[in-house]
C-alpha cells in the first residue's frame, strides 16, 4: 500500500502544477459578450421610429423584468438610431429585459447565457435568446435585431 501511495502522490503533484494559472500568462485570449443591438421600426413602413420622430431617446426605459430595476443601455443617435444593451453576457445569468417606449412595453429580451473559461480563454455561451411580444428579424451581417412595432 505504501508503495502505491508515493507514485500516486507524485502524480497528484504533477497534475496540480500543470494546471497552474501561470500557463495562461503567455496567452492573450478574451472574447467579450455579444452586444444586443436593436433597430426599432414601424411594422408597416419600415421606418426607424426614432428617426421619424415617433419616439425620442428620453422615452426609452430598459428594465429587469424580475424586479423592475434599470438595466444598462446605450442609445446610438445620428444617421442611424439604435438601442444597445451591452451588459448581458459578462456573467452567467438568465436575463429577462423589458424595453419600454413612452411607458408602454415594446418587447422583452430573454437571454440564457453562461460565461465560461476554457483553455485560458473566456467567452459567453448563449443557450437561448428570444424576443417576446414583438415581431422581429435578426440581421446577421449587421449583427442587430430589427423590431417591428405597430403604430
Amino acid at each position: 500500500m505504501k508503495k502505491l501511495l508515493k507514485p500516486f502522490a507524485l502524480l497528484i503533484l504533477l497534475v496540480v502544477q500543470s494546471c497552474s494559472d501561470k500557463d495562461c500568462d503567455d496567452i492573450s485570449c478574451f472574447t467579450p459578450p455579444f452586444i444586443f443591438t436593436f433597430d426599432i421600426q414601424d411594422k408597416e413602413t419600415g421606418e426607424n421610429l426614432f428617426e421619424n420622430g415617433t419616439y425620442t431617446e428620453d422615452q426609452i426605459e430598459v428594465l429587469n423584468k424580475s424586479d423592475g430595476s434599470e438595466r444598462e443601455y446605450q442609445f446610438v443617435a445620428g444617421d442611424i438610431n439604435f438601442l444597445r444593451i451591452p451588459s448581458i453576457g459578462w456573467e452567467t445569468e438568465i436575463a429577462e429585459v423589458v424595453v419600454k417606449l413612452d411607458g408602454e412595453e415594446a418587447f422583452t429580451l430573454f437571454v440564457d447565457v453562461e460565461r465560461l473559461t476554457e483553455n485560458c480563454c473566456s467567452f459567453s455561451n448563449y443557450n437561448e435568446t428570444r424576443i417576446e411580444n414583438a415581431e422581429y428579424e435578426y440581421d446577421q451581417q449587421r449583427e442587430l435585431y430589427r423590431i417591428f412595432l405597430e403604430q
